[in-house]
């Protein structure tokens, strides 16, 4: 599972290698290890798989000469990390095996890798000319703990899950409202992180049943339009094109925030507002609507001064100042931050209430496209097909914020939403574990509306 919200490509990289001590990605691996063999992943012949490729074949040659780093590394790569430390880093990676691929996308590629007995998630993109922009290995997600088979035990285990924490269960009904079967502070607004995509997805689906648009809709990449983010549209040309169905795709499904700028753009910001204001009962707490890039911006670039400026404004200073302060800066002056940073002033906000509301108004508008856009990443959820026929996942992160949403329609044509809402407003948290807990709670709540 992919989940969204990662600072600067390059930056964040820097970041995960820095932190991460070479030694630390293999120390307590044991003397010895069952090998067992398996037939090797077929690496694809696209730009992404080439790299890869290479990278593999590298690692077992450290140290990598200067000139060939250089014919596989893009410029802002290298300059985030340069070369000794590039070495440094794959020095300590020797015997790296890649066991599966889980995505597959011409610019990125994400699997599963073993170093030393240990499992990685390993991450690789390339950019529109193909040398490799991003490149991590995180530690595997934990298994998924058994689900809760009470609503006792699934408060008591959401309480430990972070310190603040909001959530509901709750039926959308034949006439599209959300009857809540179980809730904690389910009006409650909170950070939303990328769960505000679904109310762009709401504009656009909107805008086309209208006519003002089509799924087919030709789009450009403005290099002004591009956000921050690992695949997806970042890496594609200036100036390339998409279609209105593989952006929305897009920023469903590997949350690519490019994708969700461009589509704000297209469709305009006053008409994302629009649908805050129908779905949502906090819509003032999101005026004016910010893009991805926008709130990169705000919170990375000369920090707090241009944050602390920009929310002392009244909602009509503020977009004057998003479109003549902020439209200017780039994204290469973000300085990347470990610690979280505002989620409680700058963010999109509702409450888990509203995200149901968001979905009840997409369960209207809904077409094939856009069931094949919402469901194109099940969020690791993973019920019974049989029972539960579609799901439609979105989740948002950011640095002290993780948050998953789904909605699930049963066999039976009954529909139902699952929302958890975590924040830790004094540190980062810890997706490996608690991602794993989020899901686990999500499919309790699954199985009890089922059962109660």
């Amino acid at each position: 599972m992919r989940l969204p919200f990662r600072q600067t490509r390059v930056l964040a990289l820097g970041l995960a290698m820095a932190a991460v001590p070479t030694a630390a990605l293999v120390s307590g691996a044991p003397a010895t290890t069952a090998a067992v063999v398996t037939a090797a992943p077929q690496i694809p012949d696209s730009p992404a798989g080439r790299q890869l490729s290479w990278f593999l074949d590298a690692v077992p040659r450290a140290p990598i000469p200067a000139a060939e780093l250089e014919e596989h590394l893009n410029a802002e790569f290298l300059k985030a990390i340069p070369a000794d430390d590039f070495n440094a880093f794959v020095k300590g990676l020797k015997g790296l095996t890649l066991e599966k691929l889980t995505t597959v996308q011409p610019t990125t590629l994400v699997g599963l890798a073993s170093v030393g007995g240990h499992t990685y998630v390993l991450t690789i993109a390339v950019d529109g000319e193909g040398r490799i922009n991003a490149l991590r290995l995180d530690p595997g997600p934990a298994p998924v703990p058994p689900a809760p088979s009470s609503w006792t035990r699934f408060d008591a285990r959401l309480k430990k899950a972070a310190p603040e924490t909001g959530s509901v269960t709750a039926e959308i009904d034949t006439r599209g409202r959300c009857e809540v079967v179980h809730g904690k502070a389910a009006d409650k607004p909170r950070p939303l992180a990328s769960i505000f995509k679904l109310y762009v997805l709401g504009a656009v689906a909107e805008k086309i049943r209208d006519g003002g648009l089509s799924w087919d809709t030709k789009l450009t990449i403005k290099p002004e339009w591009k956000s921050t983010g690992q695949g997806g549209l970042v890496d594609r040309p200036d100036n390339s094109t998409t279609t209105v169905h593989e952006a929305a795709k897009l920023m469903i499904s590997i949350s690519d925030n490019t994708a969700a700028d461009i589509l704000i753009h297209t469709v305009g910001r006053k008409a994302v507002e629009a649908k805050v204001r129908a779905w949502s009962g906090h819509a003032k707490e999101n005026i004016p609507f910010l893009t991805t890039r926008e709130l990169f911006l705000l919170k990375g670039v000369n920090y707090p001064a241009q944050a602390k400026a920009y929310l002392a404004l009244s909602p009509a200073r503020k977009l004057d100042y998003l479109q003549k302060t902020v439209a200017g800066q780039s994204l290469s002056d973000i300085k990347v931050w470990t610690t979280p940073r505002e989620n409680d002033t700058l963010e999109w906000f509702g409450s888990p209430r509203d995200v149901c509301r968001a979905y009840a108004g997409l369960v209207k508008l809904n077409s094939k496209q856009l069931n094949e856009t919402l469901a194109a990443n099940d969020g690791s959820l993973k019920l019974d097909p049989a029972r539960w026929p579609t799901v439609w996942f979105k989740g948002g992160s950011e640095v002290g914020l993780l948050n998953m949403s789904y909605l699930a329609r049963s066999a039976k044509g009954r529909v139902y939403v699952v929302t958890t809402l975590t924040a830790d407003p004094k540190a980062a948290i810890d997706e490996n574990t608690a991602a794993p807990e989020l899901i686990s709670l999500s499919r309790g709540a699954f199985a009890l509306v089922k059962t109660g």
